[in-house]
């Protein structure tokens, strides 16, 4: 029915869930935040001694979320090209909107391929992270 996705590239999940689950040929990917592999490294921010954010880059964060999201797409076999829906979660949708959205842009150039979106800003991420994505793909076949 359906198949467990694990990139060996992507950070691993910080709860009991995979990193994606393929049915048929959609795969959804479970929330993806800009963590690093095998570190407590959050590019792009700086946190003290208590684990609180003191200063973050939104950039930084973009660029790292959509390269862990690449990792994942490419060990179901899907590829960027094949995300058909994002939800984005910031946790300051005043500051950080308008440059997401034109880091967005710049890995979305193609307007016919360009997936649907919704973005919410939430108060809080299971890390001291300030975007996550969640993620539906089709996989050729």
């Amino acid at each position: 029915m359906s198949e467990v996705i694990s990139s060996d590239k992507a950070p691993e999940p910080v709860g009991p869930y995979p990193h994606a689950r393929k049915v048929g040929n959609l795969l959804f990917l479970s929330g993806v935040g800009p963590r690093k592999k095998r570190s407590k490294e959050i590019p792009g921010v700086t946190l003290d001694e208590n684990r609180n954010i003191v200063s973050y880059n939104i950039e930084e964060q973009c660029h790292s979320v959509f390269q862990n999201v690449k990792y994942v797409l490419e060990a179901s076999g899907s590829r960027w090209e094949n995300l058909v829906d994002v939800t984005v979660y910031l946790t300051n949708m005043k500051d950080d909107f308008p440059v997401f959205n034109k880091i967005y842009a710049t890995y979305f150039p193609d307007k016919a391929t360009q997936p649907c979106r919704t973005t919410v800003e939430v108060n809080a991420l299971p890390t001291p992270i300030a975007i996550e994505l969640k993620c539906i793909a089709i996989i050729d076949k």
